[in-house]
């Protein structure tokens, strides 16, 4: 980023969403700046989702675990997407930060578990296992009988509706 390292305690401290999510491409500072982004919260987050589509798998993957953090629901579509993403770290950052964000993201989630793409169905599932909404038990169940399922994704929902049991009061 240059020769000095960005002041993320000043950028939190002032709020400065747009330098935090710059210093999100500096390897030294990234996690503090992802931290500052998340308790800046509700002025952080449409900065945050447009940072998703950067261009730096850094900075996408700084943004999804940063979104997580301000509990948001307006992240949740987005860090759907995002477990699109063709780069293992913005995939691995936008689960737990489906996660984080819970209840908002149970619907959502739920519809992923009809998405094509393999890796979305079981990051959906997994999620819904770990945010333990009871209306995921149904469409998880439902899950296990579709043909599109492999046997990996099976084990996955059948290890989420485990914990969703677990839950149960």
């Amino acid at each position: 980023m240059g020769l000095f390292k960005p002041n993320v305690e000043k950028m939190e401290k002032n709020k400065d969403v747009n330098g935090l999510i710059k210093a999100l491409k500096d390897k030294d500072v990234r996690a503090g700046a992802v931290v500052a982004l998340g308790k800046i919260g509700k002025p952080a987050v449409e900065p945050l989702i447009q940072a998703l589509k950067d261009k730096e798998s850094s900075v996408r993957s700084g943004a999804a675990a940063a979104l997580g953090g301000t509990g948001d629901a307006r992240a949740v579509e987005p860090l759907i997407q995002a477990l699109k993403d063709k780069d293992l770290t913005v995939h691995d950052a936008a689960y737990p930060a489906l996660v984080r964000i819970g209840k908002p993201a149970v619907e959502p989630l739920i519809q992923a578990l009809k998405d094509k793409g393999g890796g979305v169905r079981w990051e959906a599932a997994e999620a819904l296992g770990e945010i333990g909404d009871a209306r995921a038990v149904e469409p998880l169940i439902q899950a296990l009988k579709d043909e599109m399922w492999d046997f990996q994704l099976r084990a996955i929902a059948k290890e989420a509706l485990e914990k969703l049991k677990g839950k149960e009061t």
